[in-house]
């Protein structure tokens, strides 16, 4: 296995501690404890790091080694901002050329998002949700960088709700599939920038 897809492994398990708070902010990040549990060099951990430092889930500081990256309620409100720009423009694009095959995917999505039965598989679930209706703009570029925001996004939320989410229907996902259904996708983009605030305003109160 070469170091780069070695390094995306680390980053992927990093990450997911990272957004569920099992490895909390502030907590030391060691190149050789990382190295050991994945048997491996220093060379595809250093790089991992990198990487998390990259996507804001890490910071590294003079004597004081990689750390997790604290919470910062101003960071959520720049995301949601990135958020409700790029994803109506990616919907903007899907919206124009999406399938039936794309809808009835995104209407799986949905179900799976609704039937999740508690805090962490609901957030994964709902990142699909939203990856599923925005991949046929295929724009690889601006989805890579909504993907980012997913789950920086996604770490404040797990660290925000713990005590205030339930089950129930997300009829925002609902209503958004019905209008690009029927080819609404201005009506279907606005109703996704509302959605967006929405979640930002819960996550801080």
């Amino acid at each position: 296995m070469s170091n780069a897809t070695i390094a995306d492994r680390i980053y992927a398990d990093l990450s997911e501690q990272i957004i569920r708070g099992t490895l909390p902010p502030g907590e030391k990040l060691r190149q050789d404890h990382i190295a050991r549990a994945f048997d491996t060099s220093h060379v595809p951990v250093r790089e991992a790091l990198l990487k998390l430092e990259a996507h804001g889930l890490a910071i590294s500081q003079p004597r004081r080694g990689t750390r997790v990256s604290e919470l910062d309620p101003a960071e959520l409100r720049e995301i949601t901002d990135m958020r409700a720009s790029l994803e109506v423009l990616a919907l903007q694009h899907a919206g124009m050329v999406m399938t039936s095959a794309d809808l009835h995917k995104a209407e799986e999505a949905r179900k799976a998002c609704d039937a999740a039965e508690d805090l962490p598989s609901w957030e994964a679930k709902n990142r699909a949700f939203h990856r599923t209706i925005l991949a046929p703009c295929r724009m690889p570029r601006l989805l890579a960088t909504i993907d980012d925001l997913h789950i920086a996004s996604a770490r404040h939320l797990l660290a925000n709700w713990k005590s205030g989410w339930i089950q129930r229907e997300d009829k925002d996902h609902a209503a958004i599939l019905s209008l690009l259904r029927r080819r609404d996708v201005s009506a279907a983009c606005e109703l996704l920038r509302r959605h967006l605030r929405k979640t930002d305003r819960i996550t801080l109160r």
